[in-house]
């Protein structure tokens, strides 16, 4: 794997790659860098392709701009289409989970001339809700504890979480794995902090997530803190209202679906029906499969089984994997 940086215009951008070929971006989450992806960069670089794992604005060793408006949406898309551009790419594939789901469905509506096919991983699509997010949560947060709302008070989460970084990822890790329900944290009240809530991690090694995979994450937290993702967070009120434009719009680029079938996004986040709100706003959705057991962290929990749907869905698409084109 190649380590480099590039100036998107606005920060300075980390970026992990490795093999040669048609471009294939990957884009995390939260609590995550691009590291989190290095299995994947494995196989689609052993494919014949190039992989490309940035760490997203406010990850990592990509800059964290102080403004919590600097976290939207529209702003880490122009990142993104700042790394097309670096590499002299005028189409990519495109790979997200978690916040980086949410970025790619947004990328493929603002700027689709630049998406080859999309792949994603949890985290449906859904078309633009008539009331901003906070709208839903705060209602939700008056009831039992939930991280949407507790995540919004600038300095309050930030303390907690960067006050025991490897505490928290464990905790958080094992809890959005197939290995728990995440969803029973709702069964707390509200006014508690995210680590009242989490259950206890057992100890590392898991069948998933090996102790140096875990140190590589945590060092990083552990140096920067949690207040660059947090900010994602932050704006998801702002993303809603920049989105206007695509209120009635529908994900046409290609389209390749995978979850887990214990994904708390797809049980508690994404609606009574989400798989069929994305079959009737994707119109060029090729595949939608199930992994079970599986949790949020798929591609960590089942990878040889993400990286075979990975790996098809790129020779479905057809790209040139040795021009680029």
């Amino acid at each position: 794997m190649e380590q480099g940086f590039l100036d998107t215009g606005e920060i300075r951008m980390h970026v992990t790659e490795q093999g040669q070929g048609y471009p294939v971006v990957f884009c995390h989450g939260f609590p995550h860098t691009g590291f989190i992806w290095h299995r994947q960069l494995d196989a689609v670089a052993e494919a014949g392709f190039h992989a490309i794992a940035p760490d997203l604005r406010g990850y990592g060793r990509t800059e964290a701009p102080a403004d919590v408006a600097a976290y939207t949406n529209a702003a880490v898309i122009g990142d993104l289409l700042a790394l097309l551009d670096d590499i002299g790419a005028e189409k990519a594939i495109f790979v997200g989970l978690d916040f980086g789901a949410q970025l790619v469905w947004e990328l493929s509506l603002r700027a689709p001339e630049r998406v080859e096919a999309l792949v994603v991983l949890n985290n449906p699509y859904a078309p633009r809700p008539p009331r901003p997010p906070s709208a839903f949560w705060t209602k939700a947060a008056q009831r039992h504890f939930l991280h949407l709302s507790y995540f919004q008070e600038p300095g309050v989460a930030d303390v907690e979480l960067a006050a025991r970084p490897r505490e928290f990822l464990s905790r958080v890790y094992f809890s959005l794995s197939g290995d728990y329900h995440y969803l029973d944290t709702w069964k707390n009240p509200p006014g508690l902090g995210y680590l009242d809530v989490l259950p206890q991690a057992p100890a590392l090694p898991w069948t998933w997530l090996t102790e140096a995979e875990f140190d590589t994450l945590a060092l990083e937290f552990e140096r920067t803190g949690f207040t660059g993702g947090l900010n994602w967070y932050r704006n998801l009120d702002r993303n809603w209202e920049l989105a206007e434009p695509f209120a009635d719009a529908r994900i046409e680029v290609p389209t390749y679906f995978l979850y887990g079938e214990n994904d708390p996004d797809m049980e508690g986040f994404s609606g009574r029906d989400p798989l069929a709100t994305l079959r009737a706003n994707v119109t060029d959705l090729r595949a939608v499969v199930e992994l079970p057991g599986a949790g949020h962290l798929v591609h960590l929990e089942r990878t040889d089984a993400v990286n075979d749907f990975l790996i098809g869905a790129l020779r479905e698409i057809g790209v040139d994997r040795r021009t680029g084109s």
